[in-house]
């Protein structure tokens, strides 16, 4: 093909045209033909012929801050806790607001009747809160000294970005302070 020669801008049958650009030394540059289809949404054919894909990311779903096998093992605490002692002891992982004792208090309040009976751990980790209310029969068994014991136990481990340790770890401790159940 000479310099100045005309090209036909017909497609040919299935192929989408391209572009023909002719350079000051008389050679012909073409760029590479994009097949010829329906574009989907999201895509566009750039002036080269490259077609180019524009694609949505969907955000992640929600996940739990706990593995399968940490959350059996805050289970297992839990349960053993409430089986040795005779309380029933609550964890709560979560946002706080901003009077962080009155939110753990109504939650513990949540709990109904068996809030007398109960311990309740709240922790705000966005915050760098650790909250422990008890109930009226738990505070008998269960003195402020114990839950400062757990809480400064709990809150090195959470130092050390060690969340699930520091519940287990604070359940045992709390647990050795209230001791076996009263037997009737």
């Amino acid at each position: 093909m000479a310099t100045g020669e005309q090209v036909s801008a017909k497609p040919l049958q299935g192929v989408a045209a391209t572009a023909v650009q002719h350079s000051s030394n008389g050679t012909v540059a073409k760029a590479p033909a994009a097949p010829k289809r329906e574009l989907a949404w999201g895509e566009a054919v750039m002036p080269g012929g490259r077609i180019s894909i524009a694609k949505e990311i969907k955000p992640l779903p929600q996940t739990v801050p706990f593995t399968p096998v940490q959350l059996s093992r805050l289970d297992e605490a839990l349960t053993l806790s409430t089986r040795t002692t005779g309380l029933e002891f609550s964890v709560y992982l979560g946002n706080l607001g901003t009077d962080t004792r009155a939110t753990a208090e109504q939650l513990h309040a949540s709990l109904g009747a068996a809030a007398t009976h109960s311990v309740l751990i709240a922790v705000s980790p966005g915050q760098r809160v650790l909250e422990i209310v008890t109930g009226e029969e738990a505070y008998r068994r269960l003195p402020d000294r114990g839950c400062k014991l757990a809480t400064m136990g709990m809150v090195a481990s959470f130092k050390e970005s060690d969340l699930i340790g520091g519940l287990v770890g604070g359940l045992r401790m709390l647990t050795d302070q209230v001791g076996a159940a009263p037997k009737n």
